[in-house]
């Protein structure tokens, strides 16, 4: 069996976290990296992602999503907000960083520029804002993907008031929403979670080759 394969079998959703254990310091920019290189619709990463260490944020946090204690025993909580929009700047400053990554002129991304534009841009603002939203949840695919390797545990969480978490963080005034949340560290003794067997569906149910 491979190591990734072993690794996936090993994370759960943890509810319970150990707040005495901290991840190191290595091991957060290793995570964080994780993510970073995250696929994203056209590379264009349309999000935000906050990291939350303070104990008073995350004390409010904690009250804006139903006082679920993972909130502030976790070893940090990792907010991932969406763009609610895009520009053209925004795209620009896109393209002049691919020119810079790969030495390249701007001129010669004209083509791709114009492509992204008018494929992104021209959509509604409510089709945005769900777009970019759906690249926060690749971007949490590679966390708990990186974290499984680094036997760090996460609880990825929709269950929270996006708007009260994006009052606290002062996101709306960065044109930024909160989509969705993971709350990482090390599982408790005390988390009965860990010891069940992970149900999913069997390959047969699961998968369809056509």
């Amino acid at each position: 069996m491979s190591s990734i394969i072993e690794s996936l079998k090993w994370r759960y959703a943890t509810k319970k976290f150990d707040a005495t254990k901290k991840i190191s310091k290595e091991n957060l920019e290793t995570l964080l990296e994780g993510v970073q290189l995250s696929a994203s619709s056209y590379g264009l990463q349309p999000y935000q992602i906050f990291v939350i260490e303070d104990s008073e944020i995350r004390q409010k946090l904690k009250s804006a999503a139903w006082n679920q204690t993972q909130l502030t025993d976790a070893s940090q909580v990792v907010v991932f907000a969406n763009h609610k929009s895009l520009d053209e700047a925004y795209v620009d400053n896109y393209i002049k960083n691919i020119a810079e990554t790969r030495d390249m002129n701007v001129e010669d991304l004209h083509g791709m520029a114009d492509m992204i534009k008018n494929s992104t841009l021209q959509m509604p603002a409510e089709m945005q804002n769900e777009w970019a939203q759906k690249q926060c949840y690749l971007a949490l695919g590679f966390l708990l993907n990186t974290a499984a390797e680094l036997k760090i545990d996460v609880c990825p969480m929709e269950g929270f008031s996006a708007e009260e978490f994006d009052n606290i963080l002062g996101l709306q005034e960065k044109g930024l929403h909160t989509a969705v949340i993971a709350c990482v560290g090390y599982r408790s003794a005390e988390d009965k979670y860990q010891y069940a067997t992970k149900v999913r569906k069997s390959t047969e149910d699961l998968f369809n080759f056509i």
